[in-house]
């Protein structure tokens, strides 16, 4: 079985109010099936922090589902993820979580969660790009709106009304 996972996170301004998703393919057999997605949101975050938000969330899950041993795909709209995992944590954790300029890493926590979390696992992190057809990529942006929409009390629910 291989496992795929499929994030996205946005923010109708930014900072501002947020929501992340993401959605969880088992494949095999040549056969894929979602076996997990979920979204969640905050009143008043940054994007960068929701796009981490939903990477943290899905591995979180995958720890708990079966075969996630195996090689895990990570495919995120988000090259602040993709290349925070894949270049720049290797240099921020021998720097003590400095940047190259010396500065604190920001939204450290969250980076520190996902380390711990693809420790757990083999993953191989991929940029998509967002909003050009990806059937899961399009499902988690979708996820997303509705994440940051039902923190709207007086407005329409709706992809429309956010702008992302």
């Amino acid at each position: 079985m291989q496992m795929r996972i499929y994030t996205d996170g946005g923010c109708s301004g930014n900072p501002g109010p947020g929501g992340w998703a993401y959605v969880i393919i088992a494949e095999k057999a040549g056969k894929a099936r979602i076996i997990a997605e979920d979204w969640g949101a905050e009143k008043e975050t940054t994007n960068n922090r929701m796009e981490l938000n939903a990477a943290v969330a899905a591995l979180e899950r995958a720890a708990q589902l079966p075969g996630s041993q195996k090689k895990i795909w990570v495919f995120t709209d988000s090259q602040y993820v993709q290349k925070g995992m894949s270049l720049w944590i290797h240099s921020w954790k021998r720097n003590a979580w400095r940047t190259s300029d010396r500065k604190p890493v920001k939204n450290q926590e969250l980076w520190r969660r996902l380390d711990e979390l693809a420790d757990l696992f083999p993953i191989q992190w991929e940029w998509v790009k967002g909003h050009a057809g990806n059937e899961y990529n399009e499902r988690c942006d979708r996820m997303t709106r509705m994440a940051v929409a039902s923190l709207e009390t007086d407005g329409p629910f709706g992809p429309d009304c956010l702008i992302f």
